[in-house]
This record gives structure tokens, C-alpha cells and sequence, in this order.
């Protein structure tokens, strides 16, 4: 389906071929073992036992390989999908280049487990400078970062660690597969978080890797059948039905994000504000380039955490949590969960209410904080 535009291909991925009688996008399958043929056993059917083998887990699948452009595992959360790229690929005496400003769980458990295991972890910021690939067995990217949303060239450092002999994974999380597809720029793995955009409703943990190699696809598909982290048939079911509207909420979600950038820009009161979308900012250029959409996140600081406190308590529509890509707009103190940001960060993420409400919330909330 890729003549077909991100709406159209957002409405259709995955789903089975029309049977007159049967529902559009058919409902999950539960199911811990099935029938085996008596003689034949698991050699005659697709499914033999639940871990590996779930109908509703491959529709799920097939939709995000449509939209990423490659074949695609899905894993219970985007912690066990980037755990099973790290540990499957990385041995003792291995090398790998992590983003200083990506996903902070992620920076703990490579200077922890991966360090004890062996392997010389470096790191990196995304906005650059990046270092020489040399002796380097995998490259991972978070672009935009998470949470300070800079962008990285891609396709740039895809060829300079290929040079050297290296694997490239993406983080797309903030991105999603609608806002930029990394295996087209030259990554030899894609990888996300679902809980966030690509689902966006705040009501799953999901996580994916897709890949155009055999041989990786392979190697993380018995990875995740022996530990696993698979994701359960409801939340696989879920997660597609949620795929459907992607292109319509992160263009509103976008859309929206433009708007309360414009009017935070004019505050005294908001230091540091970064949206990739917006002239001026450090990766705009890159993220122009480079990207099909800019996410609806922004970054800013407020100052102190208690001023945080204080808009969050005045907003009506701004919901304190964490995680971010959902319909219901929400701010996350990022130093509150032990991210090395300052105390008055705050990732604002925009959901799906109308601009001109949104805009007037945060403003009137900043003005009474």
C-alpha cells in the first residue's frame, strides 16, 4: 500500500483480506495452547502455542512492518523491544554508542548490565559531536530525543557507521513511523516505544522492532520467544484498532504543538523552548530535511519545580503524568523520575483538543503560576 497516502495506509495496515460475515479488523485471540493434528502436530498449522504463535499478535505486526517498511516484531513494552536489540547483538568485548539525552532507563541499564557483561559502552549526544565508528558494533539513535528533542542526520550516520562496520538501530518513538521511516535512511533497525504516539490513548504498553535483515529478524525473533516479552492478544488488538487514527492525531497533535509554541515563544517567563518545527531551533534544519511531520512535543522550562507545580495545578487541561503521545494533553517533570534535566523541565505533550482551548489553558495557567 505505499502509493497510497498516510491516512489511507494508517486505516488499512494489516488487516486480513474482506470475508463477507467477518468483522473488519477481527477480534483478539486468547489462547494459551491450540489443537495440534494428531500426527502432524505444530508442522501442520501456524499456531502451536501461545508464546510464539498468536493471530492477532501477526495482524499487529503486519500493520507496523506496512508503515515502518520492514518486517516487525511487536514485544510487551519499548523497554523489552530496545532490551531485546541490545542483549541480542551485543556480546563481551563488544562496543556500542548510546545518545547521552535518549531515554534515561535506557542509559541506566547499558552503564549497568551491559557494562558488567563486558560490553564498552560509549555515549554520545544526539545533536552531535559523534564520535569515530571504529571497532563499533552497534550504533543507537533516539531521534528526536527523548526528552530534549534534538535531531540527528540519519541517513549521514547511517553511512559513516556502515563504513566502519556497524549496525545502526533507531529509537522512532517521538517520531512514528509517520513522522520519519529510519530503514529508508539507511538503519538496519527501527525501534519504538507503542504505549506512546503510535497507540495514543494512554491505555497499553507496547513496544516493536522492525528490520529488513533475515538474519536480525531471526536472531531478535528466538530472542523474544525465549525470554518472553511478548505482549498480551488484548493489547495487540488494541494497539491496531488504536492504528487507525494515527495519521488523524498526530497531525492534530502536531498542529496543535505549532500553536502553543508560537504563543510560548513570546513569554519571559518560558526559557528554553525546543520544538524541532519551529525556525530557529538548533535541528530545525535537520528535522525539515529529514523528517514527514514534527511530533507534538514540546520542551521548556518553567524555572523551578514548584512554579511546575503551580501551572499544572492551575491547568484544566493539562494533565500531570508521564509518557507522552496521547489524545489527553499532559507535562512531565522530567527530573521528578531521576532524568539528569533541570528541576523546572517540563516535555509538554500536546494531544487532540482544539488549539485555540489548548492555547488559552496554558497561557492562563503560566499567567496564574
Amino acid at each position: 500500500m505505499s502509493e497510497y497516502g498516510d491516512g489511507t495506509r494508517s486505516a488499512h495496515a494489516g488487516l486480513p483480506p474482506a470475508v463477507p460475515g467477518e468483522p473488519f479488523l477481527p477480534g483478539p485471540v486468547f489462547a494459551a495452547p491450540y489443537h495440534l493434528d494428531p500426527a502432524a502436530g505444530p508442522a501442520a498449522a501456524a499456531n502451536g502455542y501461545g508464546r510464539p504463535d498468536n493471530q492477532t499478535r501477526r495482524l499487529l505486526e503486519s500493520a507496523i512492518g506496512e508503515l515502518e517498511g520492514g518486517s516487525a516484531l511487536a514485544f510487551a513494552s519499548g523497554q523489552a523491544a530496545v532490551t531485546a536489540v541490545l542483549l541480542s547483538l551485543l556480546r563481551p568485548g563488544d562496543s556500542v554508542v548510546l545518545p547521552t539525552d535518549g531515554y534515561y532507563p535506557v542509559r541506566g541499564f547499558a552503564t549497568s548490565l551491559l557494562s558488567e557483561l563486558g560490553v564498552k559502552v560509549t555515549f554520545a549526544p544526539t545533536g552531535g559531536p559523534h564520535p569515530d565508528y571504529t571497532g563499533v558494533r552497534l550504533v543507537l539513535l533516539e531521534t528526536p530525543a527523548n526528552p530534549g528533542l534534538d535531531v540527528c542526520d540519519i541517513a549521514v550516520l547511517a553511512d559513516r557507521a556502515h563504513a566502519a562496520g556497524a549496525l545502526v538501530a533507531v529509537d522512532n518513538t517521538t517520531a512514528t513511523p509517520l513522522g520519519q521511516r529510519p530503514l529508508d535512511l539507511g538503519a538496519d533497525i527501527s525501534l519504538a516505544s507503542g504505549t506512546k504516539a503510535l497507540t495514543g490513548h494512554s491505555d497499553l504498553l507496547l513496544g516493536y522492532v522492525t528490520t529488513r535483515s533475515p538474519e536480525l529478524l531471526e536472531s531478535l525473533k528466538a530472542w523474544r520467544n525465549t525470554t518472553g516479552s511478548i505482549p498480551g492478544a488484548f493489547d495487540a488488538w488494541l494497539a491496531h484498532r488504536s492504528l487507525l487514527t494515527l495519521d488523524l492525531r498526530l497531525a492534530r497533535q502536531s498542529a496543535n504543538a505549532a500553536a502553543v509554541v508560537t504563543a510560548l515563544a513570546s513569554r519571559a517567563d518560558v526559557t528554553g523552548l525546543r520544538w524541532p518545527g519551529r525556525p530557529g531551533d538548533p535541528s530545525y534544519a535537520v528535522a525539515s530535511a529529514q523528517m514527514r511531520r514534527i511530533p507534538g512535543v514540546v520542551a521548556f522550562d518553567l524555572g523551578s519545580a514548584e512554579r511546575v507545580a503551580r501551572f499544572l495545578s492551575a491547568s484544566r487541561l493539562v494533565a500531570a503524568a508521564t509518557s507522552f503521545g496521547g489524545v489527553h494533553t499532559s507535562a512531565d517533570r522530567r527530573e521528578q523520575w531521576g532524568d539528569d534535566t533541570a528541576p523546572g523541565f517540563v516535555r509538554l505533550s500536546c494531544g487532540i483538543e482544539d488549539a485555540a482551548d489548548l492555547v488559552a489553558d496554558i497561557t492562563g495557567a503560566l499567567d496564574a503560576s
